[in-house]
């Protein structure tokens, strides 16, 4: 990654100094500065040749280009390349070059073509360069990524074969097959003389053989004792891959890791481009970072309030499970009478006592969420995803419903479909319920879909509709 952002930076100065030669050569109102030296030495250009440069990277981090440095698609690095110079040279234009529209003796319009010509040819000719060698050195084995195969059977001694058969490497690193609980025969004979470990202990086997991708291949299992997998394997936070027959088994978006070889899914990531997922979560730093200060005379008055309202702190600190299962503090305003839960985890019920007379208010304008904005700022949370909940009921979740898993693969949310479809769950049969409705948001993520959910929820805030 270093080195595409590094080759960026470079080619994207070279592109503007090229362009301001250009511009030299073909503005008429720059002759009065005199020769090229008092031109490039000229303020407004130094400015330009150092801040521009960074804006494209800024740009280049938010079209996800840099999240996955090996094993790109050159033809999706060819359009990712295009379209965020393109966004790139309009801001540019018209930041810095419209101003001179009146001074350019050529059409503006060749002027932003000329520009983008000029960016793109240079930005994507080291992008090709760098992709060309890593990929390369990939395909020539040189490089690859230590692998583990989960499962012991006839499905995982093929898929080993079709691994290491290729003319060329596919970049995996076989280092040792996991068996999992519900395997019960003996270890196939016919895999490779390789590490069996058992799925206990994995976490073991992952730092030991420094692994950065997993594969699953089973020979017999349910949709049930495929998602007990998955659970289990993503605290891991690496790749889970999955070939491709078993794709009808599971209930969300996946999309093909690779079109050459063995054809493998990445279940772990969910259906949003790379792009959409840092715009997602730029929004979220953005969004959460404006309630923070413009809602702060309401944090004021709500601590206040809780404060005179009766013993207990303001701040309610509640442990959940959050992204890839990794456990997070959640952050509420107290709307329960101290020690609520003191002889053990117990959700709400209408008309129950144990809320306060105040906190009944905050929770039904929803009041009680705001310092979960700190949550999201944090990384922990998005402004919309799936509900977090505490293991003790995801545990219980699972074993009547697996898929409940797969809402890991995304941060949890302040709100989500399931809060405005649904609302709040009273029991573990109501959290089932609302979880059609986090799966079906999973299955259609998209930007304009969080828009909808913060305007219902919004809505629903100011209509008093929260319990």
């Amino acid at each position: 990654m270093i080195k595409y952002i590094i080759g960026d930076f470079i080619s994207a100065n070279v592109a503007w100094f090229l362009y301001n030669l250009y511009r030299y050569y073909t503005v008429e109102t720059y002759e009065f500065l005199g020769s090229l030296k008092s031109y490039l030495a000229f303020p407004r250009i130094i400015e330009g040749q150092i801040l521009f440069p960074l804006l494209f990277i800024f740009l280049f981090i938010l079209s996800g280009y840099y999240n996955q440095p090996y094993l790109k698609s050159r033809l999706s690095e060819f359009f990712s390349t295009f379209f965020s110079v393109m966004t790139g040279v309009f801001l540019l234009f018209f930041i810095a070059i419209i101003n001179d529209i009146q001074r350019i003796p050529l059409n503006s319009y060749a002027m932003l073509g000329v520009m983008f010509l000029i960016m793109f040819c240079c930005v994507y000719a080291v992008r090709a360069v760098i992709t060309y060698h890593a990929t390369k050195k990939i395909h020539d084995g040189y490089w690859g990524f230590n692998t583990l195969i989960i499962g012991t059977g006839n499905h995982a001694a093929n898929l080993y074969r079709e691994l290491t058969k290729k003319d060329r490497s596919l970049g995996y690193n076989i280092q040792g097959f996991i068996k999992t609980d519900d395997e019960k025969e003996e270890v196939n004979p016919l895999l490779p003389n390789f590490p069996v470990y058992s799925i206990s202990d994995i976490e073991t086997s992952v730092k030991q053989f420094n692994i950065e991708e997993l594969i699953i291949s089973l020979d017999r299992h349910n949709r049930s004792t495929l998602h007990k997998v998955i659970n289990r394997l993503y605290p891991l936070n690496l790749p889970i891959r999955l070939q491709i027959n078993e794709f009808e088994m599971l209930t969300s978006h996946i999309k093909l890791s690779n079109i050459y070889g063995t054809p493998l899914i990445d279940i772990s990531k969910c259906s949003l481009s790379e792009c959409e997922k840092n715009l997602k979560r730029f929004f979220d730093i953005i969004g959460s970072s404006l309630a923070l200060i413009i809602l702060s005379p309401v944090y004021l008055f709500l601590a206040i309030r809780i404060k005179c309202g009766g013993k207990g702190p303001v701040i309610y600190r509640q442990k959940r499970i959050g992204f890839r299962r990794k456990e997070f503090t959640l952050y509420k305003f107290r709307t329960m009478v101290n020690d609520a839960e003191k002889n053990g985890p117990s959700l709400s019920k209408e008309n129950d006592t144990r809320i306060t007379s105040f906190g009944r208010i905050m929770r039904k304008y929803r009041l009680d969420e705001l310092p979960q904005f700190w949550n999201v700022l944090k990384g922990d949370m998005s402004i919309v995803g799936p509900r977090p909940e505490r293991e003790y009921y995801i545990d219980q979740i699972i074993k009547k419903a697996p898929h409940y898993s797969l809402l890991h693969q995304i941060r949890p949310g302040i709100t989500s479909w399931g809060m405005v479809k649904y609302g709040y769950a009273r029991n573990i049969d109501e959290m089932i319920k609302r979880l059609k409705y986090e799966i079906l948001y999973l299955e259609n993520m998209s930007l304009l879909v969080d828009l909808k959910i913060i305007i219902y929820t919004i809505k629903t805030v100011f209509t008093g509709k929260g319990l």
